[in-house]
């Protein structure tokens, strides 16, 4: 690969070059195509770690993800300084981070409402589904797509085929930005079989042309069969998830009081060393440990930025050459690496298991067991040109000009029922479900 070719300004779904605008790149105007969408608006009221309503300092999807693109930005405009005379004339440092960015603010937003348990929720879901003989009008292919259901293949799906332009580029994003956020570039079939975490794949089917279209033009080479190599810049996305994500989590565990604020401070302490910003030394007892943990958090954050940046260029070759193994974490030297995965550590033993968490994703689990039951069981009901019930018609509603049309594939109608329940808030899903089933709303 090389960086002329994978820094592509062409856009999915037109042809025509845009006209150029002054002080706004064609990466500037992906960013800002993400973040007017209403899928990055809804991440508001969707789960990061711990339920949405129950503190306000707790991050959501969105919190998390503006976090995660500013450092993302910062690792692209560092490695973009370093690496400048390897990148295309036209491309400056500002361009590099601007890429990052845009695809740090899209690396959530096909997520369902609540968080990973509602992936798992809805895979869940759709194996029951399976045995009941659901799928059975399906390619074992496109089965995959709903067993392995994964939110990275609903979020491309959502920026290249529902937001904006349907089934015409949907945002229309630059092959640039879409690279960068094609975190898992093969299909369903690959999911178990590439080294990474179970599941995780980042297209469906119904998109594959699209990923042979974009790896196409961005010059990334194919390993196998529906399955190509990953873009250099998607390892910057993903450290700045990492480092986000590791440190947050320890944040939001403070805050709900499931962490001591003295060992989340040792171990930022054990990053940064002596190199502590004045206003922290100038800190007294009566300064409140949130404001404490901000400031110490910023300055760890700079020192994982600063190793991450250093790992991505020595790793260069093998990023162009599309054969780094394993993520940039694990490429970072000393205390850094040791941060983040202690950091981790700590959020699977401590954090991960609070009971205020086990609840919700129970319920979560139930929520979409009801929706998906309501609405996959209507265009199920319909398919091949059958006369749904009066209720599965008044389902069918619920999507207007959405709805799956009788002569529709049982996957494409599967696919219009997940995008539906997929891009629902966790307010308006628990909701729905509640008065699908008769409850009272709240008063």
């Amino acid at each position: 690969m090389d960086w002329h070719t994978l820094l592509t300004r062409e856009r999915l779904g037109k042809p025509v070059h845009s006209a150029e605008e002054m002080g706004r790149s064609p990466f500037h105007k992906d960013h800002d195509r993400i973040i007017f969408s209403g899928a990055f608006r809804r991440l508001g009221r969707k789960t990061q770690v711990h339920p949405v309503t129950s503190n306000d300092h707790i991050h959501t999807r969105l919190t998390h993800s503006l976090e995660v693109s500013c450092v993302g930005r910062s690792l692209g405009m560092r490695v973009g300084e370093t690496l400048r005379d390897s990148l295309p004339g036209w491309c400056t440092a500002a361009d590099l981070g601007m890429v990052v960015q845009s695809a740090c603010l899209a690396h959530d937003i096909g997520n369902p409402p609540f968080g990973h348990s509602g992936e798992d929720a809805i895979r869940h879901w759709f194996q029951q589904a399976a045995g009941r003989g659901w799928l059975d009008a399906m390619s074992e292919a496109e089965r995959q797509d709903f067993l392995s259901f994964e939110g990275n293949a609903q979020g491309f799906r959502l920026l290249t085929q529902l937001e904006y332009h349907q089934a015409e580029g949907g945002m229309r994003l630059t092959y640039a930005t879409l690279g960068a956020y094609l975190k898992y570039p093969w299909s369903a079939r690959h999911a178990d079989a590439v080294g990474y975490k179970k599941h995780k794949f980042g297209c469906y089917q119904s998109e594959l042309p699209l990923l042979e279209q974009i790896t196409a033009k961005l010059g990334i080479p194919q390993l196998a069969p529906q399955r190509w190599a990953r873009h250099p810049l998607v390892y910057l996305m993903e450290a700045a998830d990492d480092i986000c994500y590791a440190l947050i989590d320890l944040e939001d565990g403070v805050e709900m009081e499931l962490l001591d604020y003295a060992e989340v401070e040792a171990l930022l302490l054990g990053l940064v060393g002596d190199d502590l910003p004045e206003t922290y030394r100038q800190l007294g007892p009566a300064d409140s440990r949130r404001r404490k943990l901000a400031i110490l958090r910023g300055k760890a954050i700079e020192h994982l930025t600063n190793a991450a940046a250093r790992a991505f260029v020595e790793q260069q070759p093998a990023l162009l050459a599309g054969t780094l193994e394993a993520d940039l974490v694990e490429h970072m030297q000393g205390p850094a690496k040791r941060c983040v995965q202690s950091a981790k550590d700590i959020a699977r033993q401590r954090i991960f298991q609070d009971k205020r968490k086990t609840l919700h994703e129970i319920g979560a689990y139930t929520t979409l067991e009801v929706l998906l039951n309501a609405f996959c069981g209507a265009a199920l009901e319909q398919h091949g040109g059958r006369t749904p019930s009066f209720k599965h018609r008044r389902i069918l509603d619920l999507l207007g000009a959405n709805a799956p049309r009788p002569d529709s594939t049982l996957h494409s109608a599967f696919l219009r029922m997940v995008d539906f329940i997929a891009g629902m808030t966790d307010s308006y899903a628990s909701d729905m479900a509640r008065e699908m089933t008769g409850g009272a709303r709240p008063a």
